[in-house]
């Protein structure tokens, strides 16, 4: 009696796992063409649903980085060899145009200066010999072709000291032996690359020894896509905003819109200007670039409503309650969350943005149907 009742309890849980739920013997969603029908409309909950509307405008967020003004910056190379004698400023140091930042001990420097000294009595000496030729000449003493000597001599030392005197001032003018490195602007000192007692010469590849710039006026790099040139143009105004500065915006203005496109990213380039008077912002951060857009035309709706399939995107349009019907679309630029659709929907459609792939499977087992019998 044990062993009956032990095997008909067998049995009925064997038959009790080998039935379906009863949820999945009919079909929750049935496909008629390109309409998804649920069964229980009032049961739709896992569906969520938004409105299609005009573009109300808003913010462009651009990725960027702030960069030294390379309009007010200067990078300090050596124009001639030497060895580092002593290091006038540091980083964070202000200076002026023509300031000292450092002090060489240059051979180089040395003769350049020795040339134009001796270049400059060599046309000294040269004028005092045109000035007797020409009196001998008034005098009938020297014959013509030895005046036309001694003044085209006069006119080659001449014009060697002026060449020497040029070469001694772009190097800093008459010095005391030692060649001093000078700030060609006035700014502060942002890089510095030497130290005493380090060598160095002309042709030689490398960082340059200072770096001056002006910190109150930085610039903005952005790489911006395709889609979003028509929103970019010289002179229009930015924002831009940094997670240092949670809640803040700074003001700046675009002054460049590059004339291709990088044939890599597909980018192209937009540099802007900010103004840094406090000196708030830092070269090389990293910020976002913010672009104030005009309501337009333009009908939009969450990025989320629109999906992939086959090679067409498709959004799902509540006809009615548990009436859902797949829509190919012409989806254009998105931003902030949400993605322009420019053909396939019009104003006020509801879309679904979340549940659009649990009526997507059903689908598939058609389209696999209809691909079979077009063999």
């Amino acid at each position: 009696m044990k062993l009956s009742t032990l095997l008909i309890t067998l049995l009925l849980a064997l038959a009790g796992c080998s039935a379906e739920p009863e949820a999945q013997k009919a079909a929750a969603v049935k496909v008629d063409g390109d309409l998804a029908l649920l069964a229980e409309p009032d049961k739709a909950t896992f569906l969520k649903l938004a409105t299609v509307e005009r573009d109300k405008g808003g913010l462009l967020r651009l990725p960027g980085r702030l960069v030294w003004n390379e309009e007010k910056t200067v990078r300090v190379f050596p124009q001639v060899g030497g060895r580092v004698q002593s290091i006038a400023v540091d980083v964070g140091n202000p200076v002026k145009v023509g300031q000292t930042l450092a002090v060489l001990s240059s051979p180089d420097y040395g003769q350049a200066l020795a040339d134009a000294r001796k270049a400059r009595a060599d046309a000294q000496v040269a004028a005092q010999a045109l000035e007797r030729n020409r009196v001998l000449r008034e005098a009938g003493v020297v014959a013509e072709k030895d005046w036309q000597q001694a003044e085209a001599a006069a006119i080659a030392a001449k014009a060697e000291a002026e060449r020497a005197s040029r070469r001694v001032a772009g190097l800093g003018g008459e010095g005391d032996g030692t060649y001093a490195l000078r700030s060609p602007l006035a700014g502060t000192v942002v890089e510095r690359n030497l130290n005493p007692g380090q060598e160095f010469r002309p042709d030689q590849s490398g960082s340059p020894l200072f770096v001056v710039t002006d910190p109150g006026s930085l610039w903005i790099q952005v790489d911006a896509g395709e889609a979003d040139l028509s929103k970019l143009k010289k002179g229009e105004p930015l924002l831009i905003e940094s997670k240092q500065y949670p809640g803040e915006r700074f003001k700046g203005v675009i002054r460049h819109v590059a004339d291709f496109v990088d044939p890599n990213t597909r980018t192209i380039k937009i540099r802007g200007e900010v103004p840094n008077a406090d000196r708030r912002l830092k070269g090389e951060m990293f910020v976002n670039a913010l672009v104030e857009l005009e309501p337009t035309a333009a009908l939009r709706a969450p990025a989320a409503a629109v999906f992939l399939f086959g090679n067409k995107r498709y959004v799902f349009i509540e006809e009615a309650p548990g009436r859902y019907r797949r829509q190919a679309v012409e989806a254009g630029a998105e931003r902030e969350g949400l993605i322009d659709l420019m053909a396939g929907v019009k104003e006020g459609d509801k879309v679904v943005i979340e549940g659009s792939l649990h009526l997507l499977k059903y689908f598939k087992p058609a389209a696999a149907a209809e691909k079979q019998a077009a063999k």
